[in-house]
């Protein structure tokens, strides 16, 4: 009997199961399966806190419905009754202490067509002038592994970058979008200005594919996205579960791996798969020649706080989701999701849930991050009051911190991972790493990660 263990109950971990488990079954294969979890419960960032009427997911909020294989694993586990849909509406851009509407024909905040350029309030004419040079100018200079800061002032200017699109994009991938690759970011956008001449136009001429995506294009469920972490753990019935004991070390004997849990136990594994953030895997692994590599993966941080009030969900702006905040503001946070609005499911009473985000690029993080929980809030409501209006007292607070563990894919990034997989390969047979710090940010991103290890992994224990 070969033995696999998957060490990480995340979404990737446990998808690597899943699908892992599923070819054993098909196939009759003699194979023992553990996954291994250092927290006494699945799902690592993936987590829902009930309180009071109010449902707030702690990490992510929801799931991109069109990736790859997500309505695929919804289907399999037979999920569909509980799956719900975001709620569609005006997403805001807060500048000059005042919400200007992100105008709907944008992308990311890039305008689709030249009407939403001119409809626009968040830019001066003589930035919308200058952003028409993209319709002439040609791409002699970049190409995919391009920084997509440097790619989009060139074209579209200054302006319009500074004011629409980068608050938008630093908020979806959490840096400074002049260390972020076009590449790693909207890889498209390098093939519409070679095919179209125009990042504007090849916007136009897709039109179609970004209209029908942005109509009910996120999903979660009715008791929050953890009850998707409940249900995979339910059919991972061939699958010894230990939850609640770190992992020390793993070690290579031979054609082997050792792996030595703090409670004492050590299991001995043909065959590894580490669903962890890369400091983790580094810290397991324990070899300096890989450090060149693991070194040059970078993490953001954000603190995220909910608030919810006993007051009713139509005291927001109409039609509204939520806001990023842009340069010249009074607000301290990144962003606010008006999250009873967005998400129906959240708010039994339809009372306001609002969830404020503050990231490592913010100027004030640093103090921030030194705050205690109860003065965290305390500048959470003050947003709120100033972009809101809101001047009542919330009846839930939740504060969480996620320190240094958001990956960033900077233009390192690429040629990081090509350089410590090849070594993996020659160094550390049937040894596989996965998750968000590799291969995608984003859970659609992590469920195809796992998707593919498993199958993979499946395929390796047939054919032994």
């Amino acid at each position: 009997m070969k033995t696999v263990v998957v060490l990480g109950g995340g979404i990737t971990g446990l998808c690597t199961m899943h699908y892992l488990q599923r070819q054993v079954k098909e196939h009759n294969l003699d194979v023992r399966l553990v996954l291994i979890e250092k927290n006494t419960y699945l799902g690592g960032k993936l987590y829902s806190a009930h309180k009071q009427g109010f449902i707030m997911e702690t990490g992510a909020d929801s799931i991109v419905a069109r990736h790859q294989g997500v309505m695929e694993l919804v289907q399999e586990l037979d999920f569909e009754a509980e799956l719900v849909y975001n709620e569609t509406g005006i997403s805001y851009i807060y500048t000059n202490n005042e919400l200007h509407a992100i105008p709907a024909d944008s992308t990311f905040g890039i305008p689709m067509s030249l009407t939403s350029l001119e409809e626009s309030t968040l830019i001066s004419e003589q930035g919308k002038k200058e952003a028409l040079k993209d319709l002439t100018l040609p791409n002699d200079r970049f190409t995919k592994e391009s920084s997509i800061g440097e790619f989009l002032t060139y074209y579209l200017g200054e302006e319009l970058v500074k004011n629409q699109i980068a608050p938008v994009l630093a908020g979806v991938y959490s840096g400074d979008l002049h260390q972020l690759s076009i590449g790693s970011t909207l890889p498209y956008l390098i093939d519409y200005k070679n095919d179209y001449g125009s990042i504007i136009r090849g916007f136009d001429a897709n039109r179609e594919q970004f209209v029908k995506a942005a109509n009910k294009k996120f999903i979660s469920f009715k008791n929050g996205l953890s009850s998707l972490i409940d249900r995979l753990e339910q059919t991972l019935s061939d699958v010894e579960i230990i939850k609640g004991v770190t992992t020390l070390n793993v070690k290579k004997q031979d054609k082997n791996y050792t792996i030595s849990l703090a409670n004492g136990e050590i299991i001995e594994s043909e065959y590894v798969v580490l669903a962890l953030p890369n400091d983790t895997v580094q810290n397991l692994l324990q070899d300096e020649s890989l450090n060149r590599y693991f070194d040059q993966f970078t993490t953001a941080s954000a603190i995220t706080i909910y608030l919810g009030f006993d007051v009713p969900d139509s005291r927001l702006p109409a039609d509204g989701t939520g806001y990023i905040v842009s340069h010249n503001s009074d607000v301290t946070c990144n962003a606010a999701t008006w999250t009873s609005r967005k998400w129906k499911h959240t708010s039994k009473e339809n009372k306001l849930l609002v969830r404020l985000f503050y990231k490592s690029i913010n100027p004030a993080y640093e103090q921030l991050r030194a705050m205690t929980d109860e003065e965290l809030a305390a500048v959470a409501l003050e947003d709120v009051r100033k972009s809101l209006g809101i001047e009542e007292q919330p009846t839930v607070v939740n504060v969480t911190k996620w320190i240094d563990q958001m990956p960033k894919y900077d233009l390192a990034h690429r040629e990081a991972l090509q350089g410590l997989l090849h070594e993996l390969y020659e160094k550390y047979p049937n040894l596989s790493i996965a998750g968000c710090s590799y291969f995608g940010v984003g859970i659609g991103a992590c469920i195809q990660n796992g998707k593919k290890i498993g199958e993979e992994l499946a395929k390796e224990l047939a054919n032994f």
